[in-house]
C-alpha cells in the first residue's frame, strides 16, 4: 500500500534522510529491488471498463509511443508526457506537478488506473489543481531512478507506480507507491492525498518550495565517490559469505518471501566455485536453480520465468514476464549446465530461448519488453489450470499422471485453480508410481503439448512490444551463450538478427545509440545501460559467430559510450549522458539488483576488450572504475556481485586464447566445441582466418599467429604469458582447463 512523507524544513536535514539518499545514489540500495515490488503481489484484479472502450476524448498522451502512455491515454485526467508543455504549463498556471511512473505490464500500476485515474472525482481534482505527466520507467529510466531515489529515502521503501508531487521546475516534495482512491486499512486515499497537498500549495508555498530546495542539495551532493580503497579476493570472499549466510537451505534463493530471481548472484557464485572450490557456494546455486526450474515462477508448458514468486517456496508467482530476467536466467542456467553437466539445467535455459523466440520475438527479429501478468483483468488467469480441465484434454489416465506429477488438486493452489509445479525429481517421481522412465518422460511431453496447444487460445496477456536497445543487448548476449554451450545455432541467428536489426535501426554513424524503437520510430539518446549491455551482447556475439564487425563495433560503441559517459572529476561512468536531457541532478549506478548495473556491466566489457586487443588504456579505465567505487563495494560486496564477476575477471589469472584456422574446418569446430562446453568464465577467445584479415585491423598481434601445417592451431595465453602453440587437442583440453 501507499507510503508517504511530507518533507518539511525540520526533517530534511535528519541524519537518516541523508544517509538513505546518499548510499542510495552511490552505494546502491540492496532492498530496493524486494521492497520496490512488495506492493505488487496482486489480488485478483476486478473487471472494470476502460475509458478507451467508452470511447472519451483523449488526452496530450495521444501521440506517445510507449505502450504503457498508450494504456493512458483515454483516461479522464489530462495527462501530460514529460516535456516543456507541461512545465510551461505549470509555471504559468501555477500549480504542482503530479508526476506518476509505471510501465505497461505493472499490476498495481493496472489497479490504480482501474480505481482512481478512470475514475471521473479523481480526474476532476487532478484537472483543477495539477499537471499531471505520465512517465514509462522502461523508456525514461533516468527519470525513475531519480524519484524513486527521492521516494526511499522519504518513505523507506519504493515500488510502482511510483507517485510524486513536484514543483513546476521539478524539485520533488511528497512521494509515494500505489494509493487506493479512497483510505483503505490506514493508507492514505488519492483523493485526501490530492486535497491536502493542493491546500498545503496554496497556503503553504514558500514553505513546500523550501523543502524541496533542500531535498535537492542533499541529492546533488551524492554524486561523487569517495574512491582511496581497495578490492581484492577478500572481497570475494565476503561476498560469498554474506550470500551464504542469507541462503535459504531449504528452498533455495535468498531471504524470505517474496522471492526474486537474483541471476548475477549465481553467477558470482559459480565464479567463486571455480576460483575457491568451495562445494557451498556450487550447492547454493544448484539448489536454487533447481528449485526455481521446478516451481511455478517457471513457466511449466510455455517456458521462460515470471517476475518473482509470492512465497517462499517458488510456487505462485507474480506472472509478468519480463525480456530481462530471461535473458540473465538463460545465462545462469546456461553457465551452471557448463559447471556441472547436468541436462537440467540445459533444458530449462532451451525453454527459455525457445519461449523468447516463439512468444517475445518481432518479426524483424528484434525482442518485446514484457508479457503482463493479468489477462482478462485477472491475474495468472492464462496459466493456471483445474484438474477437470486437465482431465478433458488428456484422458483418465494420462490426466491422474499429470496431475500428480504438476501437483494439480481440487483445493487448487491459486485461488481453486493450480500453478503447475514439480514437487519431486522426474527420477524419484517415476520409481514412486512404479513407471519405466522413458515412458513417463514420452507421456509428460506429449500432455505438455496438448495443454500448450489449449492454453494457445486462451486470451493472453498483454505484451508490451517496445523494443529496448538494452534488454536486447542482454538476450543476444544470453542466446550467443547459449549457442556456444547447448550447440544450437538457432540461437546464435536469432541473436545475429537482433543485433543487425539494432545496428540498422537504433545505431548511429557517430556510433551513439537511441533507447527505444516503437510503431516504427526509433527515439530517446541511449543511457549508459543500453551502450554497456548491447556491447557486451556484441561481445558475446563475435566470440559466438566471429564476424570481426561485430567485435569492431563494440570497440566503437565502448569507445563513444566512454566520451559520453564518463565522470571525468569522480571516476565511473554517469546513467544519463552528455546526449541525454539534464535532470534536477546525476546519478551513477553500481548496485546489481534485478538487473545489473551499467557500471558493473561497462566495467567487464572494458576488461574483456582489454585482453581481445591489448589495448592498455582500457585496462586504466578499468582501474579507475574499480578504484571510483572500491569503498561502496566493501562495505557491502554482495549487493554488487555483477561487478563483482568483473573483479573476478580482473584478479585473474585471465586466458586469451586464439584459434588460427578457418571457422568451417572440422578442426576448428572441434576445439571450439571443447572451449564452449567448459565454464571458463576467465577467458576470451578470437579466431584468426587465413583467408580474411580483418581481424588484424583491430587486434594488431594477431597477425603473427598461424596455423600450423594447415591445421587448427591454438595460441593460449595465460596473465599475458603464452604456451607454445599447439594443435593436439588433449594438449588444448589440458591448457584450457588449467587454473
Amino acid at each position: 500500500m501507499g507510503r508517504y512523507l511530507f518533507f518539511s524544513n525540520d526533517s530534511i536535514y535528519s541524519l537518516l534522510i541523508r544517509s538513505f539518499i546518499l548510499s542510495t545514489f552511490m552505494k546502491g540500495c540492496a532492498v530496493k529491488e524486494m521492497i520496490a515490488n512488495e506492493n505488487s503481489i496482486p489480488p485478483k484484479t476486478q473487471k472494470h471498463e476502460t475509458s478507451a472502450s467508452n470511447k472519451r476524448k483523449h488526452n496530450h498522451l495521444f501521440n506517445e509511443k510507449s505502450p504503457y502512455l498508450q494504456q493512458h491515454a483515454y483516461n479522464p485526467v489530462d495527462w501530460y508526457p514529460w516535456g516543456v508543455e507541461a512545465f510551461q504549463k505549470a509555471l504559468k498556471e501555477n500549480k504542482p506537478i503530479f508526476l506518476s511512473i509505471g510501465y505497461s505490464t505493472c499490476h498495481w500500476c493496472h489497479v490504480m488506473e482501474y480505481e482512481s485515474f478512470e475514475d471521473e472525482e479523481v480526474a476532476n481534482i487532478l484537472n483543477e489543481n495539477f499537471v499531471s505527466i505520465k512517465v514509462d520507467r522502461e523508456e525514461r529510466p533516468d527519470i525513475d531512478n531519480i524519484y524513486m531515489t527521492v521516494c526511499q529515502a522519504m518513505t523507506g521503501s519504493g515500488g510502482w507506480p511510483l507517485n510524486l508531487f513536484l514543483t513546476p521546475e521539478r524539485k520533488p516534495f511528497y512521494a509515494g507507491t500505489y494509493f487506493p482512491k479512497t483510505e483503505r486499512y490506514g493508507n492514505p486515499g488519492l483523493i485526501a492525498i490530492l486535497n491536502h497537498i493542493s491546500n498545503l500549495w496554496k497556503a503553504n508555498k514558500v514553505s513546500v518550495l523550501a523543502s524541496s530546495e533542500q531535498i535537492v542539495k542533499v541529492l546533488q551532493t551524492a554524486v561523487n565517490a569517495t574512491g582511496g580503497e581497495t578490492l581484492t579476493e577478500e572481497t570475494l570472499r565476503h561476498a560469498y559469505e554474506q550470500l551464504r549466510d542469507n541462503f535459504d537451505l531449504l528452498y533455495g534463493g535468498f531471504g524470505s518471501a517474496p522471492k526474486f530471481p537474483t541471476p548475477h548472484n549465481y553467477t558470482f557464485l559459480l565464479r567463486w566455485w571455480k576460483r575457491s572450490k568451495d562445494p557451498m557456494a556450487l550447492e547454493i546455486v544448484e539448489k536454487t536453480l533447481e528449485r526455481m526450474g521446478q516451481g511455478g515462477i517457471y513457466d511449466q508448458l510455455g517456458g521462460g520465468f515470471h517476475r518473482y514468486s509470492t512465497d517462499e517456496y517458488w510456487l505462485v508467482p507474480h506472472f509478468e514476464k519480463m525480456l530481462y530476467d530471461q535473458a540473465l536466467l538463460a545465462i545462469a542456467y546456461t553457465e551452471a549446465y557448463q559447471a556441472t553437466g547436468k541436462t537440467f539445467y540445459a533444458n530449462i535455459a532451451k525453454g527459455i530461448f525457445n519461449y523468447v523466440l516463439r512468444d517475445m520475438t518481432s518479426p524483424e527479429g528484434v525482442f518485446y519488453s514484457a508479457e503482463d501478468a493479468d489477462s482478462e483483468r485477472i491475474e495468472g488467469k492464462f496459466y493456471v489450470w483445474t484438474p477437470d480441465e486437465v482431465l478433458n484434454i488428456l484422458g483418465e489416465r494420462d490426466s491422474k499422471i499429470f496431475c500428480d506429477y504438476y501437483d494439480v488438486s481440487n483445493e487448487g493452489n491459486y485461488d481453486e485453480k493450480n500453478v503447475l509445479h514439480v514437487d519431486k525429481p522426474l527420477t524419484t517421481f517415476a520409481k514412486l508410481e512404479g513407471i519405466n522412465l522413458e515412458q513417463l518422460q514420452e507421456l509428460l511431453n506429449k500432455a505438455r503439448k496438448k495443454l500448450f496447444a489449449v492454453r494457445e487460445k486462451r486470451i493472453r496477456p498483454n505484451k508490451d512490444d517496445k523494443i529496448l536497445t538494452s534488454w536486447n543487448g542482454l538476450m543476444i548476449a544470453a542466446l550467443a551463450k547459449g549457442a556456444q554451450a547447448l550447440n544450437e545455432p538457432k540461437y546464435a541467428q536469432g541473436a545475429v538478427r537482433a543485433a543487425d536489426f539494432i545496428l540498422n535501426t537504433l545505431h548511429q554513424k557517430d556510433e551513439t545509440l537511441f533507447r527505444r524503437y516503437c510503431l516504427g520510430e526509433a527515439a530517446i539518446p541511449g543511457y549508459l545501460d543500453d551502450y554497456a549491455y548491447f556491447v557486451w551482447g556484441l561481445i558475446d556475439l563475435y566470440e559466438t559467430t566471429f564476424e570481426v564487425k561485430y567485435l569492431k563495433t563494440a570497440l566503437e560503441i565502448n569507445k563513444q559510450m566512454i566520451n559520453n559517459f564518463w565522470d571525468e572529476k569522480g571516476g565511473g561512468l554517469f546513467f544519463n549522458g552528455k546526449a541525454n536531457e539534464q535532470l534536477i541532478t546525476q546519478i551513477k549506478e553500481i548496485y546489481d539488483g534485478a538487473i545489473p548495473s551499467g557500471n558493473s556491466v561497462a566495467l567487464l566489457n572494458i576488461l574483456r576488450l582489454n585482453r581481445m586487443t591489448g589495448d592498455q588504456n582500457l585496462m586504466k579505465m578499468a582501474e579507475n572504475i574499480i578504484k571510483t567505487f572500491a569503498e561502496t563495494i566493501n562495505q557491502y560486496p554482495s549487493g554488487y556481485t555483477q561487478f563483482l564477476c568483473a573483479l573476478d575477471f580482473a584478479i585473474g589469472p585471465t586466458k586469451e586464447i586464439i584459434i588460427a584456422s578457418e571457422p568451417d574446418q572440422k578442426d576448428t569446430k572441434l576445439i571450439l566445441h571443447e572451449i564452449w562446453k567448459r565454464f571458463l568464465p576467465e577467458k576470451v577467445l578470437l579466431l584468426h582466418p587465413e583467408k580474411d584479415k580483418s581481424i588484424e585491423e583491430i587486434v594488431g598481434f594477431i597477425g603473427e599467429q598461424k596455423a600450423i601445417n594447415g591445421k587448427a592451431t591454438a595460441y593460449i595465453c595465460k596473465n599475458y604469458t603464452c604456451n607454445a602453440p599447439t594443435n593436439n587437442i588433449d594438449k588444448i583440453i589440458q591448457l584450457i582447463e588449467e587454473r
